[in-house]
Formats: structure tokens, sequence, C-alpha cells
């Protein structure tokens, strides 16, 4: 605890700072178990609007396009970033520099830059919007996030374990298998997670390279939104909303988690 004065402030500070970040989504949260349908207005508690979320098919049907997007950008995105990440560690060559600054590229272009170049690039190539666009660019932009996480992993991992473990003549597949990739699973898991959670999240790319039988989650409630604010939107928020603070979550502790066990 603060001893000194300075310390009041700065501790003052950094909580007046959570609850402005967070008071609205506690806001959410709580209006999401109100029995009125006036959000302005507390009548009592419920979970109805969550048991009609249940029996909604078009609350499903966008869940499980989410989900199964999720996944498969998820699966394909860590399988290629764990590839692209361990070349960039283990090789040398004259482009390294400037292939880490292209990985950097989708992370620091707008969304809204990078979705409307995807849409265009569909067009040229005359692919039809739908889930098979989405699973694209949804790969596309989590690539980079497990790069990064990746890699920083990697660099904090001593070259020496996979010496010595040559030196006692495993193979370069044993050694990548028994030394190499259990070291670099915290990582790779904490890109996963992060992954997921870029992708069933994702609104402004999503909306650009959507067909009309590929509506996600993110997509819905936005169209739930234009017709008005209700309970079933606050409930679904919530979910989303939980989902995502678990997921990140467990992407933070994955890799602390992991040095504890090897201390």
């Amino acid at each position: 605890m603060p001893k000194t004065w300075r310390g009041h402030v700065l501790c003052a500070y950094a909580m007046a700072v959570l609850v402005f970040l967070y008071l609205p989504l506690v806001i959410l949260a709580g209006y999401s178990f109100n029995s009125s349908r006036l959000n302005a207005v507390w009548s009592g508690f419920t979970t109805k609007w969550y048991v009609q979320l249940l029996h909604d098919r078009y609350v499903l049907d966008a869940f499980t396009n989410s989900l199964t997007i999720a996944i498969i950008a998820t699966v394909v995105s860590t399988v290629l970033g764990t590839m692209a990440a361990m070349a960039l560690h283990r090789y040398k060559f004259k482009s390294k520099n400037f292939i880490d600054g292209l990985l950097y590229l989708p992370i620091l272009v707008p969304e809204i830059v990078m979705g409307l170049s995807m849409l265009v690039l569909f067009s040229q190539v005359q692919i039809p919007l739908g889930k098979i666009t989405l699973i694209i660019a949804h790969i596309t932009f989590c690539l980079s996030f497990v790069v990064i996480t990746v890699h920083s992993r990697l660099e904090t991992m001593e070259p020496e374990l996979e010496y010595a473990a040559q030196d006692l003549y495993a193979t370069p597949w044993q050694t990548f298998r028994y030394v190499t990739l259990p070291l670099a699973m915290p990582g790779i898991v904490a890109g996963a997670l992060i992954a997921f959670t870029l992708s069933i999240d994702d609104f402004v790319i999503s909306f650009f390279v959507a067909g009309p039988d590929s509506t996600t989650l993110p997509l819905y409630i936005y169209g739930l939104v234009k017709r008005g604010l209700s309970p079933e939107i606050n409930a679904l928020s919530t979910l989303m909303m939980v989902t995502t603070v678990a997921l990140v979550v467990m992407a933070q502790i994955a890799q602390p988690a992991e040095n504890k066990k090897e201390e």
C-alpha cells in the first residue's frame, strides 16, 4: 500500500481510470438481468433474456458461424504462425528485418483499410463472399499476432538445451518434438487464445467480407442495435464480454504458469 501522498494520488488516479473503463461494461451486464425491456428502468432481477437467447434460431446460427470461423482461423493461423516464428528465430537471411516489418503491418493498419482491401481482393479474384472469405480474412489478421507471440517466447529459450539434445544423438525431429516444442508451447497456446479472441470478436473486417449466409455474432448484434437497444442485446453482449475476458486471462497466465513450473 502507498505510504506517501503521491502514492495515494497515483493509486486514486489508477482506480479512477479502471472505473472509467469498466463501469459501462458493469452497467451493461447488470441491465442484462433487468426484467424490464427499458434499459433506463430497473424493475427486478431475471434471467429470461438469457433463456430466450438459447431458443433464438438466428442467435444460434450466428454463434455457430462465429465459432466455426474462429476455430478454423485459430488452428490455421497458429500452425502457420508457429512455423513462421520458428523460421525467423532459427535462420538468418538478408530480408529478415524486412519480413519482420511486414508482419507488424496487419496490426498497425486500420481495420477499415484492411477490410476494404480484402473486399477488393476477393472481388478481383471473383471469390463469392461467405464463410470462406471470412476465414481467409480472419487468418490474415490473426497470423501476425501468433507470430509475434510465439517469436517472443522463442527468444527467451536457451539454445544450449537443443545443443545438449543433439549431443545426446537426438535427431532434428526428436529435438523439436521433445525439447523445442514443449518449451515453445506456452507461447503457442497464448497466440492461439489471442487469435481465437480476435476472430470471435471481430466486426469491422467481417462487415466487409461477410456474405448473406455468414452472419457472425458481432454482425448480428450490430443489426439488433440498429433496431434499438433491448435486454437481449445486453445479454448477448455480456456473454461475449465474459468469453473474451476469460480467453484474455488464459492467454496472460499461460506464459507465467509455465515459467513457474520450469523454475
